[in-house]
Order: structure tokens, then sequence, then C-alpha cells
């Protein structure tokens, strides 16, 4: 079979466009040739948390890869059949685990496979979600796709030393859903945060600052703080909230913590629409191969959502289109649910 070739310096030029293009390979079964991989980036190529994401999907789906090393900047893969797995993981730094699970959840599910994993790594590090985005905002949109998953952190990993481990469970879909997601009508947030190695009174300061300005907005809150062991210290700010028009979340991490709580909550009011900017991106590829039409709005086009639309339309040939509405913008995905194994 004739391999796609990507191009890695595509748009944001940076992890994700691997990331996507080996999880639609992994589903389509066609191979993916991606070159110019992080290129330019200070440091170029592929780093160990790539390697490791890639690795994982390698053995789920019997994939023969090339160029697969630290610093490389084109890959091979080539995708075989997909197993059930039961896997134990170790990234070895504090590469991002979130990142890897955006990796594995979409392909092992929408595969109809299923895969019980322990992996060790970062918990919580910075340039990725969070954990806790992805084990309630991101489980939560991708189960109104019919995606769906169980994840539970068992130690928090930050930078540099990582060391966090969680558990999760994939399990088979059986149809994926087109999804409409609008406008935020919620007028109540759920603030969760998580610390290790850091002052309670700091962080008690920072809950009672987000609090204030989401009260201020109109909101409601319900606030949880844990504390929780890890080998450095860190923390996790999460707000967010759904309802049958929109799912949003706004996540930070910081070991410094000042100003985070202002951070995070201002940030969630600027995300008026369907989804938040984040997870915009993230619902791309499954939206590409439900059997029908998606439409969410979202208040910015990152390079990350523009980078996705490129990866799936050049593996996929399916159709999107972006409209400028009253403070955002409007995205409307065609699935192509027959290029599914």
């Amino acid at each position: 079979m004739e391999l796609i070739k990507i191009d890695g310096a595509y748009g944001e030029g940076g992890g994700q466009i691997v990331r996507s293009a080996v999880t639609l390979s992994c589903l389509t079964q066609k191979p993916v040739e991606i070159v110019n991989i992080r290129q330019n980036r200070k440091v170029p190529g592929l780093r160990p948390q790539h390697l490791t994401g890639i690795k994982i999907l390698a053995k789920i789906c019997n994939a023969k890869v090339e160029g697969l090393s630290i610093g490389s900047t084109s890959i091979r893969f080539f995708p075989s059949k997909i197993d059930d797995m039961q896997l134990k993981e170790d990234i070895g730094t504090a590469g991002s685990i979130p990142l890897i699970l955006q990796i594995l959840i979409p392909s092992i599910s929408i595969s109809k496979k299923r895969l019980k994993m322990s992996i060790t790594g970062g918990t919580d590090v910075l340039w990725s979600p969070t954990s806790d985005y992805t084990r309630f905002v991101l489980r939560e949109a991708y189960s109104r796709l019919g995606i769906n998953f169980h994840m539970d952190v068992e130690r928090r990993g930050y930078y540099p030393r990582g060391g966090g481990m969680v558990t999760v469970e994939v399990f088979p879909r059986e149809k994926i859903s087109p999804i409409s997601l609008l406008k935020r009508t919620s007028k109540s947030v759920k603030i969760l945060c998580t610390y290790s190695g850091i002052s309670s009174h700091l962080i008690e300061q920072e809950i009672n600052e987000a609090k204030k300005i989401l009260l201020n907005a109109g909101f409601d809150c319900d606030y949880q703080i844990k504390q929780e062991s890890a080998y450095d210290k860190g923390c996790s700010f999460l707000v967010y909230t759904f309802d049958e028009n929109c799912i949003i979340g706004s996540d930070a991490i910081n070991g410094k913590v000042n100003k985070m709580g202002h951070l995070v909550a201002s940030r969630f009011l600027e995300s008026t629409l369907g989804v938040d900017q984040f997870l915009s991106d993230m619902l791309v590829i499954p939206l590409c191969l439900t059997d029908g039409k998606s439409v969410f709005r979202v208040n910015q086009i990152t390079k990350h959502l523009e980078t996705n639309l490129f990866v799936t339309t050049e593996i996929l040939n399916c159709k999107y289109g972006i409209g400028k509405i009253d403070g955002g913008f409007e995205v409307r995905i065609a699935g192509n649910s027959n290029t599914c194994i």
C-alpha cells in the first residue's frame, strides 16, 4: 500500500501532528510517513514522550516503525492487526501521560478493542492537558461520541522527575455519534485543585481568588482540594462545566502557584461558546469518523485545531468548514466513517 506522506512542519509543527497521523494510520490501516518532525522547535525531532506513545500504539496494532529514535525527524509507520491488550509502561521521564492517552484512547475504542494499562511518567506537566482535564473534560466529550474510558491517578508526577502513575481502561465503542455543542448555558462550575509540597495556605488563596471571579460572573462554585504525594512539588488546577450545549474546561499547572486561580478562572470565562479552545482539536479525529455532520463553536481557532483538520483531511478525505460568528467561530465536520477499520 502506498505511503501517505505528512509534512510534520505544517501548522504548529509540534508533536500534535505526529500523534494525530499515527492515530489515523492505526484506525485506517493506511501506512504513513511523517517528515520534518518538530523541525522549527528549539530541540527538533522526537522526544521521549513521543517515542513512548508511538511504541505503545505500535504494540497494539502490531505496527512496523522505521526511524523511531530520540531526535529523529522522520518516521514511517506501517500498521497491522489491532489486538486487545494489557500493558505496563514507563515513560522514564516526566513526559506527559495525557498526551500519550490522546493517541491510545481513540485508537483502541474506535477499533472496537479493549485496553487495560498502567503507565508511569508525568501526570501534570507544562504544554499538556492535566490528568484531571483528561478524566473529567475529555472523558465527558468522548462519552458523548460513544468513546468510553476509565482513568485513575494513583500518584501525581510533576516536572522534572515525573514518577506519576495512571491506570486506564479503554472500552470498545458501539457507534461514533456526531455532536452539536454551540453555547455555554450552565451557571454551575466545579473547581478541582490537587497539590504536592506547597503551602495549603497558598492553595486556599488561589481557590478563593478563582471562586471570587466566578461568583462575580454569576456562577455557583463547587470546589475540591486534594493534597497528594509526588516526587516533586507541583499544583494542578481545573475549572470545568458541561451541559447539553457545552463542554468547557480550563486548567493550569504551576509549581509556584502565584496567580493561578485568576488565570484559570479568567480563561474559563473567555470560553462562552460550545467548547474550549483546547478541547476543539481533541475532537477532530473522532468527529471525522462519525456517520454524520457535527458542529461546534469555539471562541478561538488554534494552531492545534488547524493542524488536526489538515492531517485528517490528508488521510481521511473528510470535509470541514470554518465560519466566523459573533464572538468566535463555528466548525462543521462531515464524518467519513467508511475509512475506519
